[in-house]
């Protein structure tokens, strides 16, 4: 029995994937069990507590936030339940339905649709907050790109439950968005596992580690900009990912495990089967799954959406043979 909506975290449910990697132990921690379908609810209550600990946030106040999405849903939850208005700043990527559902909690939508000079549009979000606070200085920006409540609550937290379900972990596959999630595993691993290989996983066109910028569908992973909070400095490796290859993996992983993820978890195991060759045999691997797929049935799991942003070769199953068998299925290799 619990009390609110925000007590359903569940931080300690992990999927076995065999085969995928062959000779590895590879465990998702899947995230998405939670009213609001990600990671990102952990993020808003730590956002959310850390403000009201230091009185920036009074009964009744006004929230401002950028988001591609899920944190704005784990947002608009969070101030439903606690009785704060809640703005959450969007841009076209973000899906219909994490748009529908931050409305469906009661907090308004802005979409701003002016690119930055990147190509992306997290600046431009950005942007407009400032404009925001200048126009209404009662509004709180949180900040999550550079909030250190939001590594914070990850390491105490999100890491802290891998090590007490998995004390020996060789690798650890962490998405890169806001990097709150990275940063935060990568300081609790450094202090209390630091054999262990944290390996960050972004999206090609993301600027966050120094890489060329380029257009990008997919919310969750990558930056037009580099967040704050991001300290390269904390990881081992960096995979990069294109988004054909995260979208492939999604709908291998749906057909052939009964689990359908989101574009950052598709991301993420497509860095583990990349870096497969170079993992040593018997290596146990978490990889975090920060979302689920429910939301993308118009994008990632849409034939038409698909076609045409990546070409017919992004609806083949990763690993896949590229022609049909008689009867017209393709089969999964190995």
């Amino acid at each position: 029995m619990y009390d609110s909506a925000q007590d359903l975290v569940f931080d300690r449910v992990f999927l076995r994937i065999d085969g995928l990697v062959p000779d590895i132990r590879l465990l998702l921690k899947i995230e998405g069990f939670n009213p609001a379908g990600s990671i990102k609810l952990k993020t808003a209550i730590g956002l959310v507590e850390d403000a009201e600990r230091w009185n920036l946030l009074r009964p009744g106040g006004h929230i401002i936030e950028s988001s591609s999405g899920n944190l704005g849903v784990a947002l608009a939850s969070v101030c439903a339940a606690r009785g704060y208005r809640f703005t959450c700043v969007t841009d076209p990527n973000t899906s219909p339905q994490n748009a529908a559902l931050i409305r469906t909690f009661g907090a308004r939508v802005v979409v701003v649709d002016k690119k930055d000079a990147n190509g992306g549009y997290l600046q431009s979000r950005i942007d407009y907050i400032h404009d925001r606070l200048r126009d209404d200085p009662a509004l709180f920006w949180p900040n999550q790109y550079a909030n250190e409540a939001n590594p914070r609550i990850h390491r105490d937290r999100t890491a802290a439950a891998i090590l007490d379900e998995v004390p020996e972990v060789d690798h650890l596959f962490v998405g890169a968005g806001t990097t709150g999630t990275l940063m935060g595993c990568a300081a609790h691993f450094r202090e209390h596992s630091p054999r262990t290989r944290i390996v960050a996983v972004d999206t090609a066109g993301s600027v966050t580690f120094g890489y060329p910028p380029g257009k990008r569908h997919l919310p969750g992973l990558g930056a037009s900009r580099k967040p704050e909070l991001c300290d390269p400095r904390l990881v081992d490796d960096i995979v990069i990912v294109p988004e054909a290859e995260a979208v492939r993996m999604c709908r291998t992983i749906a057909s052939s495990r009964g689990i359908a993820t989101g574009g950052s978890t598709g991301s993420v195991l497509a860095a583990v089967v990349r870096r497969g060759p170079a993992l040593p045999p018997g290596s146990t691997v978490v990889a975090i799954a920060p979302d689920t797929g429910d939301r993308y049935l118009n994008t990632i799991y849409n034939d038409a959406w698909v076609e045409e942003r990546f070409g017919h070769q992004a609806l083949i199953p990763a690993g896949a043979d590229d022609h049909p068998d008689a009867d017209g299925s393709l089969l999964l290799k190995g």
